[in-house]
């Protein structure tokens, strides 16, 4: 079964200099996947201010109805990925006023760290010494904007700083498994969808985030739902990945619905 990409990013994303929506469209009816999800950053942190790169959201959704129009055997979804959105309570509410969205992420990138806000990627964050403390630190950020009244969906990409870990002290989520399940009880108590993100079709012990294991957590906490999302940032990534993100979540136990375009559900 082809699955829908729900976390995609284009040319509105900060971060995305090669994305691009309309080849993103073209190259989804390529792949003949039932639908895409453009949830571009809408991020607040300074580093993001300072590269003038806030999300102009009523230019976004302008290009989405093009998108729209331009395609119309494609189901295309409006979205956004928050980022902190706990702590950027005005901005984010402006965003979400802005327009109908209809795939909204949470997600957690930063941390506070010798006194600014700093994504777990930024090089010296995560080292041998103190990688698991900061990531104890992430986990319970990601627990509190879960326990925020923040309007989202979908919890994105869990274990985001897998992806940074250093090489020379491999994660191990059972490490963390208290921390885990506990960030995973919180996401099903307010009914979050959990991603599987799969990082752009990376190397899976790194980038399929979570990984199996996590998501036999989230089966055994309450957890109901999954999305899928490749996180690409430019079209020729879209779905890159998905047929081992689909064999991992069968085996935790999640099937797809009879609308292709549904979640997967236990």
């Amino acid at each position: 079964m082809l699955i829908p990409d729900g976390h995609v990013h284009t040319e509105w994303s900060w971060d995305a200099p090669r994305g691009d929506m309309e080849a993103t469209c073209r190259r989804t009816l390529q792949l003949g996947l039932p639908s895409v999800a453009f949830t571009d950053h809408a991020d607040f942190t300074d580093y993001v201010r300072a590269r003038d790169g806030l999300l102009d959201i009523a230019g976004y959704l302008e290009a989405v109805d093009r998108c729209r129009s331009a395609f119309p055997g494609l189901r295309i979804r409006s979205g956004v990925e928050l980022g902190e959105p706990h702590r950027h309570r005005e901005a984010v509410k402006a965003i979400l006023a802005a327009g109908r969205l209809d795939r909204v992420l949470g997600s957690i990138h930063c941390l506070p760290w010798q006194g600014e806000m700093v994504d777990a990627s930024t090089p010296g964050f995560l080292t041998a010494e103190h990688a698991a403390a900061q990531f104890r630190a992430y986990l319970r950020e990601t627990e509190a904007m879960l326990e925020s009244d923040q309007a989202f969906e979908v919890l994105a990409h869990l274990d985001y700083p897998k992806r940074y870990w250093p090489a020379e002290a491999p994660y191990e989520p059972r490490a963390f498994e208290a921390e885990l399940r506990a960030v995973l009880r919180a996401a099903a108590r307010r009914g979050t969808v959990l991603e599987i993100n799969t990082t752009r079709g990376g190397e899976p012990g790194r980038y399929l985030v979570p990984g199996a294991e996590v998501l036999g957590w989230w089966r055994a906490e309450g957890g109901r739902a999954v999305a899928f999302g490749s996180d690409a940032h430019d079209p020729s990534k879209v779905a890159a990945g998905f047929e081992l993100a689909g064999q991992v979540v069968e085996a935790a136990g999640f099937r797809p619905q009879d609308d292709p375009n549904g979640y997967w559900l236990a």
